[in-house]
């Protein structure tokens, strides 16, 4: 991205957006190879913060007549079959947590990208969801260490 161009707030609110559809997705593959009770409630908690933040970007789109597309399709199958055999080889909740905060960081680092590029031009209320969310990601992160 060039020195002076920032992303549109259509574009952030859409990366909000799915950052969240990809870590329901995410939690939802992996559930199902979960066995530890305290990372499965850990992990079910964060499912929900991601849905009301998904909620959100979704209606506050839908107010301002922004289109906000699903996850690629093929990213989403990428990510379902290396969850699949991670999880297949090691279900242990160490293995779990290591997994979620791998994704959990990788969401962060995109997300402070696009508000250290667009802070100044973006939208109050899109800006206060993106670092709602990038503080809630951070939370996450520090909560699932405690598992490693």
């Amino acid at each position: 991205m060039k020195e002076n161009e920032t992303k549109k707030d259509s574009e952030i609110l859409a990366e909000i957006y799915r950052n969240c559809q990809l870590a329901i997705e995410s939690i939802s593959d992996i559930l199902p190879a979960v066995e530890g009770e305290e990372i499965k409630r850990e992990i079910l908690e964060e499912h929900e913060e991601y849905e009301k933040i998904s909620s959100r970007a979704a209606a506050l789109a839908k107010d301002r007549g922004i289109e906000i597309k699903e996850p690629n399709p093929i990213k989403k199958a990428m990510m379902w079959s290396a969850i699949k055999m991670n999880a297949a080889t090691d279900n242990s909740p160490r293995h779990i947590a290591e997994m979620m905060i791998r994704g959990t960081v990788t969401g962060i680092t995109c997300l402070k990208a696009s508000l250290t590029d667009s802070e100044q031009d973006m939208d109050e209320e899109i800006k206060a969801l993106l670092c709602e969310l990038i503080s809630m990601e951070e939370s996450f992160e520090n909560r699932l260490k405690r598992h490693i």
